[in-house]
């Protein structure tokens, strides 16, 4: 435990900014942001993917369902490779492995994101879609007004939660040499050479400590969209009894 103290105590700044501001970010804060702009980036993406994947048209659920199968089957370092060899030739100049890494977090956390948001519509009742198109809305007025806010309001625990996966796959972002989080902890024991087990051992912890505190946020959110559904429902007024047949 001394060991991990010290570690931490002489290596902090490069653990949460890298060399900044005396030279490239790193550590922690790339990790929270390929997190953060990833996600964000990914989130419209997989909103179209989910739309198109409950959609009665053919053209455009086939398509969607195949995207997000493939993505899902093949492994995130896979597609790390993929966008590492084949953006270059594709766009004729190199790519950063930053770049390259929010790209292949947008391709793959687009999927996943696309199936919680998918779950999220398909869990709606049926009451309230054939309700709306009853009173005269449209199929997207319909999606857009009614579905979509609810869905998505329901499917805010699973976000976290995706957000939460998001972090740890940032890690892989050390085979292509991005300066993030686990890239700084080995340039720590590179520097050290002979304290491994501590600099992981700590190395873990942090990713541990930030899984945990959004997880507990994650169940949070889930009771409480849980009680205020549990609230709705007791507020909601009695259906008047059936009135007596005539004698």
């Amino acid at each position: 435990m001394t060991d991990i103290l010290t570690i931490l105590r002489d290596n902090w700044v490069l653990l949460l900014i890298g060399q900044y501001p005396n030279g490239p970010l790193g550590g922690l804060a790339i990790t929270l942001i390929l997190s953060v702009v990833g996600l964000a980036l990914a989130f419209p993406v997989s909103l179209l993917l989910a739309i198109a994947r409950v959609s009665p048209i053919a053209m455009l659920r086939v398509p969607a369902t195949i995207v997000v199968y493939v993505v899902r089957s093949v492994p995130l370092i896979m597609f790390i490779f993929w966008v590492y060899f084949f953006a270059p030739l594709l766009i004729g100049r190199t790519v950063s492995g930053f770049t390259t890494m929010l790209v292949t977090l947008v391709i793959y956390q687009a999927a996943y994101l696309a199936e919680v948001i998918r779950a999220g519509i398909e869990g709606l009742p049926k009451g309230q879609i054939e309700a709306s198109r009853a009173l005269g809305m449209s199929y997207l007025q319909t999606t857009v007004k009614i579905v979509l806010p609810q869905a998505l309001y329901n499917m805010l625990p699973a976000m976290v939660s995706q957000f939460v996966s998001t972090i740890k796959e940032t890690s892989l972002g050390y085979v292509i040499s991005v300066n993030e989080l686990t890239f700084a902890a080995n340039q720590v024991n590179s520097t050290l050479l002979t304290k491994p087990f501590p600099v992981f051992i700590l190395l873990a912890m942090i990713y541990f400590a930030l899984c945990f505190l959004l997880t507990r946020y994650a169940r949070y959110l889930e009771r409480h969209i849980a009680s205020k559904r549990a609230g709705s429902l007791r507020t909601m007024p009695a259906k008047p009894a059936p009135a007596a047949a005539p004698v």
